[in-house]
């Protein structure tokens, strides 16, 4: 009868140590055949893999989502693993993840918060430990894991919304935003990256602050002036060459995207920015990408406040890249 005992509380004991492992997974359950425009997701990110013939979808949150035709997908998937005695600690928030193939490999360009470890505080704002980070995985579906370097950026910088970008050095970087909290007029800036992406060499260098924009505005203590905030990068070339970059700030309260044009061809710029916004209102925080059947597209998420709370939605654009510079069109469906 003792025996019996021991070995039901031993079966207890391990079916609740399993049951409590499980309850993370239960809340992210998967589902199948979700339309687009039925997934809450900022960020959103798409990666177009030719190797399996599926559409990848990354963003704010850590999943993953897949498709075969952009209209109904599956997921989330959690599909990272980051090292808990790392400076993200055990349960960091996700941002702004992005897939990006490399060499035969996949990366995840993401921003990492650990909200244990404060690092600054301005304006009576303080400062979470926040930084773009990369991990890497053999399939576009993960796992992803962490690399050789556990730091790509600085220690007391809160940095975010990295993406990737190969120049014309032959050479990769990482383009990224440090945050206004810090600085108080957010820039965008580049690292160089080592050649299998595992770190970072050297420090950061400016292309160019919030306040270069022609379009963003704010109102500060009753006095207008260009917004602080830098989000959102990602890079591309039009089909004359020109390399152009994609950002986005507010107008006010107006969530939007702009973009600047490098006029050396380069990452060094200078970068001129076009003197209006790109996508209509509370659109914003895009990227572009080809489809399976080359066609490019444009995935942004919107942008509604509800009793002070984001809700944003993906949607996708059409855009126009045949000439020398980007053309946003309507909604793709």
């Amino acid at each position: 009868m003792k025996n019996s005992i021991i070995t039901l509380l031993g079966y207890l004991m391990i079916s609740a140590v399993v049951f409590a492992q499980q309850q993370p997974q239960r809340r992210f359950q998967s589902r199948e055949n979700v339309p687009l425009d039925s997934i809450v997701l900022s960020d959103p990110a798409i990666l177009a893999d030719k190797k399996t013939n599926m559409y990848y979808m990354t963003g704010t949150g850590g999943r993953l989502w897949k498709s075969k035709d952009l209209k109904l997908w599956s997921g989330p998937y959690r599909v990272t693993e980051t090292d808990p005695n790392s400076w993200m600690g055990p349960d960091p928030m996700i941002w702004a993840a992005e897939l990006h193939e490399y060499n035969g490999k996949y990366y995840y360009f993401a921003t990492f918060t650990n909200r244990d470890v404060i690092i600054d505080t301005v304006k009576g704002n303080t400062i979470e430990r926040r930084a773009s980070h990369i991990l890497v995985s053999d399939n576009p579906d993960g796992p992803y894991i962490p690399m050789e370097d556990p730091i790509y950026l600085p220690a007391d910088k809160p940095t975010l919304d990295g993406t990737f970008w190969v120049d014309t050095d032959g050479k990769p970087y990482m383009i990224y935003c440090y945050e206004w909290l810090q600085n108080w007029d957010g820039t965008i800036e580049k690292i160089e990256l080592k050649p299998d992406l595992s770190g970072s060499i050297g420090e950061g260098e400016l292309l160019f602050r919030a306040s270069d924009s022609p379009w963003s505005a704010e109102n500060e203590n009753g006095q207008l002036r260009r917004n602080k905030v830098t989000d959102g990068p990602y890079l591309f070339r039009t089909g004359t060459g020109r390399l152009g970059m994609i950002w986005t700030s507010w107008i006010f309260d107006i969530y939007v995207q702009g973009v600047a044009y490098s006029e050396s061809g380069t990452l060094d710029g200078p970068w001129i920015h076009e003197e209006k916004t790109i996508t209509p209102p509370n659109f914003g925080h895009g990227m572009l990408f080809q489809t399976l059947e080359g066609k490019w597209l444009m995935s942004v998420h919107s942008h509604k406040n509800i009793n002070g709370r984001y809700h944003r939605i993906p949607h996708l654009f059409e855009v126009d890249l045949t000439g020398d510079k980007l053309i946003v069109g309507d909604l793709y469906k």
